[in-house]
């Protein structure tokens, strides 16, 4: 199949931070071949208030029109029960993202994720309103006796979920940008019940960039390197399996994270994140190809991720004009992007990918 029609596609973990960074990436939701976009809310200071997601949305929506931009709170001690049930009666938010106190960018204001119980009352609501939970998977080593580090903090986390899938079983809790086989597993043995037609409560996003790498190519590349790492051969095996296999739980989350070049380029400190938004379809597309499930794209870059967030015909309707095209066509990735303010290195910068995507009226 030289062309496929995707319809309406959905990346459900963005990062399109704010300033001349956001003025560069924001437009590369829609070149890459994204719709809908749910937007992280780690900026500086993190998003969460009312005021925050209106200003925030219209920023993005000034820039790019024609995406669709889904809202989310950021974890804190800040947020109320009444304030979640007032913006989620509103449309404003669809979710509310977790970060673990440490243990990526931005997210110093974040949580300690062996007691979630203080934000129980928010979970509460959450789970009566349908607004997501969205899980940054990693715990943080606070001791060395804890015996955490970049490689097993996802894996020391899945207790976590568990517990929370438990204490709030109806509750939509997505793991974002998972990376292990152990977390494949999890999500796999917490939908084991569930039969076509069923709501599904536990979710897996999978990034772009954990479909090619491995500890090798980050170790020895900060332009690769990002929270979660990417782990080992077997991880990387159980991501394709998940994700080419059509399994409803699984879908596309780019986790793309866009840095300025000189910082990347530090000896100490390298920022944390993989910039993949220009050419996201493209290059999951590749991986589908390569494994020979391309029949199954769909599913993952467009109506798994669309339908566990149960989007409705208001949201979709804007989009029901026109469609993606992953069309089979020589597609070489930049070296850089910039705009005079800021230079982004994506991801495979220089290679030469097999697909592009066109957009076209229905």
């Amino acid at each position: 199949m030289s062309e496929i029609n995707l319809g309406i596609t959905a990346d459900m973990h963005v990062h399109l931070r704010d300033g001349a960074m956001s003025k560069l990436i924001t437009p590369t939701v829609r070149s890459g071949g994204i719709s809908i976009c749910y937007v992280m809310p780690n900026l500086v200071p993190p998003i969460t208030t009312k005021q925050q997601v209106i200003n925030y949305h219209k920023q993005l929506n000034d820039i790019a029109p024609e995406t669709t931009f889904l809202m989310s709170f950021y974890l804190s001690k800040d947020l109320t029960p009444e304030l979640i049930s007032e913006c989620a009666d509103e449309g404003l938010i669809h979710g509310i993202k977790c970060y673990p106190a440490g243990v990526t960018t931005n997210s110093k204001y974040g949580v300690d994720p062996n007691d979630f119980s203080q934000f129980y009352p928010l979970f509460e609501v959450m789970e009566k309103k349908g607004i997501i939970l969205n899980l940054h998977g990693e715990k943080p080593g606070i001791e060395e006796k804890d015996e955490i580090n970049i490689i097993n903090a996802e894996s020391k986390f899945l207790p976590a979920l568990r517990k929370l899938h438990s204490d709030f079983p109806k509750l939509k809790i997505i793991l974002e940008h998972t990376t292990t086989s152990e977390a494949i597993e999890l999500v796999r043995e917490l939908n084991s019940d569930k039969k076509e037609g069923d709501d599904i409560t536990i979710g897996a996003t999978i990034t772009a960039h954990h479909l090619y790498l491995i500890i090798d190519n980050w170790a020895s590349n900060p332009i690769n390197y990002c929270k979660p790492v990417a782990k080992f051969h077997k991880d990387k095996k159980a991501l394709i399996d998940a994700a080419t296999s059509g399994e409803p739980w699984f879908f596309f989350g780019s986790d793309s994270a866009p840095h300025p070049i000189h910082k990347k380029q530090v000896h100490v400190d390298v920022c944390a994140g993989v910039y993949t938004q220009c050419n996201s379809v493209a290059y999951v597309a590749e991986i589908f190809d390569k494994y020979n499930k391309i029949e199954n794209f769909k599913k993952f870059i467009s109506d798994n991720g669309i339908k566990f967030y149960d989007l409705n015909e208001k949201i979709l309707a804007k989009h029901k004009g026109e469609s993606v095209w992953l069309i089979e066509r020589e597609n070489k990735v930049p070296e850089v992007i910039a705009n005079g303010d800021v230079e982004v290195v994506p991801f495979k910068a220089g290679d030469e990918l097999k697909y592009i995507v066109e957009w076209r009226k229905n």
